[in-house]
């Protein structure tokens, strides 16, 4: 069996969920490989003892999880500094011997050993979702100004130094060409397994309008958007006293957003059953102001829900607009709305957009298609070693 390094900034760590590292990572012990995780995690009260910098978890016998401590600085940085992550990274490397080794996101913290790597001769492949500070940006001046200069320095350093680049969704072929990551580069989404998620039936003869339930899933950060989410869609539920609208997903106690909105708006908190969840939504919104690709929207579409999400990043690649899903401009709340209530109106429009979700991510997105995709890169980049 073949061992895959897998270095990411975060796992499950509360509201630092790298989505897309635990969901790979599942999927890759799927197709025959055996996996062990480097990231940063929450940093305890702890005696100053460099041992008890790291933990190893080991959950199977194919999925192994080695964390660092880390300091967070939260939104709108949400970024974690991990002193000596890197070289803990090499050492573990010469002590295991993987096959490949991939790091997962770019400009992180832990995303610098893809740079440490390549000094010490070892080939890399690359996964981001994002070019962050170059297609996908902060929300503030300062943050996106730091973003640009992180991006085109550190950021296209790591991007030259991987062997392999794979992103989630096209980005733009003038910006790759630009990197000179153009001739080693391939998209590749991270999928879902549709297996875990119900369809949703919604017929006109048993529809209820005022019983429609619209859901948010994500944590309660700026670039998500979640404030234009609360101001187009809390109105309407205020309205119809009957309907449901509600935030799924992580946020700090005492949240202004929460404060503001908790007597109209249900506040869930993280929830480990999304796919129950969203087998009880009618209309899901992802409302971001820069977007990867999401695995939030992805289980909602194959879960058969009518989703409205704003027209950026990773959504463009997902959603056929009109189709399986409506755009809107970020940070438009008068269109967010428009389109919430027309969906909330017509029942047969709900229904054929959740179909055609459904399908879309069944034909494209399913871990079937994504897991042969997957497989041909690693088998092909290990031949060429």
């Amino acid at each position: 069996m073949k061992t895959i390094l897998l270095i990411s900034p975060y796992w499950k760590e509360d509201h630092r969920w790298m989505a897309s590292s635990v969901k790979l990572a599942e999927l890759w012990q799927r197709i025959g490989y055996r996996v062990v995780v480097v990231c940063m995690g929450r940093k305890e009260k702890r005696e100053k003892r460099k041992e008890e910098r790291s933990t190893v978890e080991m959950v199977s016998s194919t999925l192994e999880i080695h964390r660092i401590a880390d300091w967070f600085f939260a939104d709108p940085w949400n970024y974690g500094v991990a002193f000596g992550f890197s070289g803990y990274v090499c050492r573990l490397y010469k002590a295991i011997q993987p096959d490949i080794v991939v790091v997962n996101k770019l400009l992180f913290w832990s995303s610098l050993s893809t740079i440490a790597l390549r000094l010490r001769g070892v080939r890399v492949i690359q996964l981001t979702d994002a070019l962050v500070g170059m297609t996908w940006w902060p929300r503030g001046r300062i943050p996106q100004v730091c973003a640009a200069i992180y991006a085109w320095t550190l950021g296209w350093l790591e991007l030259l130094c991987a062997s392999r680049v794979v992103f989630f969704h096209p980005q733009p072929e003038a910006l790759l060409r630009r990197l000179r990551v153009a001739g080693r580069s391939e998209v590749i989404p991270t999928g879902v397994e549709v297996a875990k998620y119900g369809l949703l039936i919604t017929t006109s003869a048993t529809s209820n309008q005022q019983s429609v339930t619209i859901t948010y899933v994500g944590r309660l950060e700026s670039i998500k958007g979640v404030d234009d989410f609360l101001a187009a869609a809390a109105p309407i539920a205020e309205k119809n006293p009957a309907m449901k609208v509600q935030v799924v997903g992580w946020h700090k106690e005492g949240h202004p957003l929460v404060e503001k909105y908790r007597h109209s708006v249900t506040f869930t908190g993280l929830q480990s059953d999304i796919a129950a969840i969203l087998s009880k939504t009618d209309i899901f919104v992802l409302p971001s102001h820069s977007e990867g690709l999401s695995n939030a929207l992805m289980e909602a579409m194959a879960s058969g829900c009518a989703c409205i999400a704003s027209d950026v990043g990773g959504n463009r690649f997902l959603i056929q607009n009109g189709i399986s899903g409506f755009f809107f401009p970020a940070g438009d709340r008068d269109a967010l709305r428009s389109h919430i209530q027309r969906l909330i109106d017509d029942s047969a429009k709900r229904e054929a957009m959740g179909r055609a979700a459904r399908e879309r991510i069944e034909k494209s997105f399913s871990w079937d298609v994504v897991g042969k995709q997957y497989d041909q890169l690693f088998t092909t980049f290990v031949s060429q070693q």
